[in-house]
């Protein structure tokens, strides 16, 4: 925390204040009285605010975050306590041999002028715990507001189009049933659409969603496209139980799997072999498949989609940031997969 003008501004200001309620007003004969009692202050002040900072400084670094705060302030007031005492009893000990005529080694000396310590501590702690915990709330808006556009975007960036997916969806229910019911595969192709939609619709306010509903719409997904790229399109999955109900990012991996089919060849003579793999030891999903670009009617890559995901996985604050490898004729992508447990809740209603 940059905290410098407010250490620069605090720590002669509350010392000044200090000297004001701890003496008696009568005492102030001469500036010189009042000097020598505001630089005494001033060092009772500026031992305690730095040790007592540092003390928080640490603290924050092993509890952090608001869910932890109570923890965090239990280990302050504790160690606060202990860290005023000793500090003031030192300085006292040190005026004593200064000036002992002015500073005697008493029991009920140091009691007071501890108790009478506190009250900077007190205020120190205040300040930056109320800091701390403000800037934990303006980022977590912030973030909240960040995450909710990226989300919209990735959305745009799956539908491409401006229609209104309910349209979509519900104008496709009643294509199935202007079908013949004897032809199955174009029952089977709209019922595989809609159910792409659907979860384009369930997942559009959710910020993270199991790798199982993820992975089960991206089958589905890429059933759609077998019907046009047929045997010269393939996916392998190797994915273990235990993982299927950690979560990622909705739309991530349909979103990787979509530029594979856009950007490579996918043919009778080249068929495009897409890998999609959990490694526990890393904690990434991988979304791997061989580089044969494709030029004929395509726009120029811009990575627009990539650079999302990646905007996403940050905002959800994944332990691990999103990897993008290009090495021995193979384009991968790994996905930093989030626990269930921690896994964010959606960002909005509607």
């Amino acid at each position: 925390m940059n905290d410098q003008r407010l250490r620069l501004l605090g720590i002669p200001l509350l010392a000044l204040l200090i000297t004001l309620l701890g003496d008696d007003p009568h005492r102030f004969n001469s500036w010189p009285h009042f000097f020598v009692n505001w630089s005494i202050s001033l060092l009772f002040t500026t031992v305690l605010w730095l040790g007592n900072r540092l003390l928080w400084d640490l603290l924050l670094r092993r509890f952090p975050g608001v869910e932890h705060t109570a923890r965090r302030l239990w280990w302050l007031v504790v160690l606060c306590v202990l860290y005023t005492s000793v500090a003031s009893v030192a300085i006292l000990l040190l005026l004593h041999l200064l000036l002992p005529a002015f500073f005697p080694l008493e029991a009920r000396v140091l009691l007071v002028q501890v108790a009478f310590n506190l009250i900077p501590t007190t205020v120190v702690q205040l300040i930056y715990e109320s800091r701390h915990f403000f800037e934990q709330w303006l980022w977590n808006v912030r973030r909240a507001e960040q995450l909710q556009s990226a989300g919209v975007q990735s959305q745009l960036e799956a539908l491409r189009n401006q229609l209104d997916p309910h349209f979509l969806f519900n104008s496709l229910n009643t294509l199935s049933a202007l079908i013949e019911p004897d032809n199955e595969p174009a029952q089977q192709f709209v019922e595989q659409l809609a159910d792409v939609y659907r979860y384009v619709l369930l997942s559009r306010d959710q910020a993270t969603v199991p790798l199982r509903e993820e992975l089960t719409f991206v089958e589905t997904y890429v059933a759609l496209h077998k019907a046009r790229f047929r045997d010269n399109l393939h996916v392998a999955y190797h994915i273990p139980e235990a993982a299927l109900a950690q979560h990622v990012a909705p739309l991530s991996v349909q979103l990787l799997v979509e530029n594979a089919l856009k950007h490579n060849v996918a043919s009778q003579e080249q068929p495009l072999l897409l890998t999609i793999a959990y490694d526990p030891t890393t904690n990434y999903l991988t979304v791997q498949n061989p580089i044969r670009p494709r030029t004929a009617g395509l726009r120029p890559h811009t990575q627009v989609g990539l650079a999302n995901v990646r905007k996403r996985y940050e905002l959800l604050q994944a332990p691990q940031p999103v990897q993008v490898e290009t090495h021995d004729g193979l384009f991968t992508v790994r996905l930093p997969v989030l626990p269930a447990t921690k896994a964010t809740p959606p960002t909005t209603t509607r």
